[in-house]
């Protein structure tokens, strides 16, 4: 594929900012290994290693994510947390997960420990980004009880397993993507791809059952359009 005029080159790479921002997106919107991005684009006759996309991913999406987080609205004030195992090498880590009460990812935080300092550790990191919360609702995990009445000053704190199904369900896309992956290699790499992962698919995966077909076309539209947008503040 010849590169238009219009489309420079981003310093220090091969290819234009608008390829690496494609590949980035098509990496995370759907459920790709960097084998089948590689594919995709060599389909188009952009000749690309996997290796080279799981660098534009390591070191973009972490860009995009922060863009969205930047321009999201104010989140619900109706926090769900919960927590799931995500072993690592043979070690049993606990990937810590909150979300509003649209169902939007807050915050994710992986750790080792799944007991009330880790607890504490993700709700202080929650509040110091969104504030008090105004409902917590959370499984019967009696770690959370404390770090709730110490830090969320009143805060309704709701303990039940059938009030948590919002949150459940936004650990298939984890799942889906840590069996394409062959299991995460690191906390590091986990908290990483999974940070970006997580606000990346809160632009481009509106809930469309509540949606017309021309409310969803329109939300489309605009999640395109902040893409756009975001890829030309990417930085080399």
């Amino acid at each position: 594929m010849k590169v238009p005029p219009s489309m420079p080159r981003l310093k220090g790479f091969r290819f234009p900012r608008e390829i690496g921002a494609h590949a980035v997106w098509a990496y995370h919107r759907f459920a790709l290994s960097t084998a089948d991005v590689e594919d995709l684009l060599a389909e188009r006759g952009v000749i690309v290693s996997r290796e080279a996309i799981r660098l534009w991913v390591n070191r973009f999406g972490a860009h995009f994510a922060a863009c969205i987080r930047r321009d999201r609205p104010r989140p619900n004030d109706k926090w769900h947390l919960d927590e799931v195992v995500l072993p690592i090498n043979g070690v049993k880590h606990w990937l810590w997960r909150a979300v509003d009460g649209n169902g939007d990812t807050l915050d994710i935080l992986v750790q080792t420990r799944r007991n009330a300092k880790a607890a504490k550790r993700f709700l202080t990191r929650l509040i110091a980004q969104f504030g008090q919360p105004r409902v917590v609702i959370t499984d019967k995990l009696r770690s959370y009880i404390r770090p709730i009445a110490q830090q969320t000053q009143g805060a309704d704190h709701r303990a039940h397993k059938g009030l948590n199904n919002r949150i459940e369900g936004s650990h298939r896309p984890t799942r889906r993507r840590e069996k394409i992956m062959g299991r995460f290699k690191s906390p590091r790499q986990a908290q990483r791809f999974l940070a970006a992962h997580d606000q990346i698919n809160t632009i481009f995966k509106p809930r469309r059952y509540r949606l017309t077909a021309t409310s969803y076309r329109h939300a489309r539209a605009d999640a395109f359009s902040l893409w756009a947008d975001y890829a030309a503040e990417m930085k080399p």
